[in-house]
């Protein structure tokens, strides 16, 4: 794995003072900027192995730092934001940040985030198999396991699963799972994902009773539920 330096851009210095605290305490190296302008050259000169960045910063907005960044960097970018009403663009694929965390948000959690983050980043090509809760995937065999039973599912069934369990606890909206899985959209098809979620719940639950894998999230989307540890 690259260095353990993660940068925190936030201008609220309590939240940036509790992020330090529990990285450093996971035992990572923490860096803070509080304005977004000196992020770019910043990345540029010391290559973080991961960045937190506030969605609302001074100088530069997360947004526009998150693409300046891109243009030369593929370091993992979570966003960190308050405003409910940007998610959807978060969610965009064209903004290129690999997860993104709602204010307010347990310091555990944003620690289980980017130590998950960083083994899907870094993970070598013999550590690809997908292990989320109780459902593991290996994706050299398109085999799909949960509770250790296997699960036979169709091409869309596992590629469903497979884009959910590589953010757990995400929530994808209907139009980025279309987007992801089938590689088009086109109107009406939302209603097809529904059935392809419904059918794949119901294959996760003969094996795994009284559990729910997979959350809906009304008006939004959906996400695969796992329990984050420190």
């Amino acid at each position: 794995m690259h260095g353990r330096e993660i940068l925190v851009a936030e201008d609220e210095i309590k939240i940036a003072e509790i992020l330090k605290d529990y990285l450093v305490r996971a035992g990572y190296r923490v860096s803070w900027l509080e304005r977004g302008d000196p992020v770019v050259s910043y990345v540029k000169k010391n290559q973080p192995c991961l960045i937190l960045l506030d969605l609302m910063l001074p100088g530069l907005d997360g947004m526009e730092v998150c693409r300046e960044v891109r243009k030369f960097s593929q370091v993992p970018i979570i966003m960190i934001t308050a405003r409910v009403e940007e998610i959807d663009r978060l969610l965009g694929l064209e903004l290129g940040a690999d997860d993104y965390i709602c204010k307010p948000f347990s310091p555990r959690e944003v620690v289980a985030r980017v130590k998950a983050v960083l083994r899907r980043v870094y993970a070598s090509p013999a550590d690809k198999t997908m292990v989320a809760g109780e459902v593991s995937l290996y994706p050299k065999t398109h085999q799909a396991l949960a509770g250790g039973r296997e699960l036979k599912l169709t091409p869309c069934e596992y590629n469903l699963l497979k884009t959910l369990m590589s953010h757990p606890n995400r929530i994808f909206s209907r139009n980025e799972l279309i987007n992801i899985v089938q590689g088009y959209d086109f109107e009406g098809y939302e209603r097809t994902i529904d059935s392809h979620i419904k059918n794949l719940r119901k294959k996760l639950t003969s094996h795994l009773p009284g559990q729910e894998v997979i959350s809906t999230i009304y008006g939004v989307g959906y996400k695969f539920n796992v329990q984050l540890q420190e």
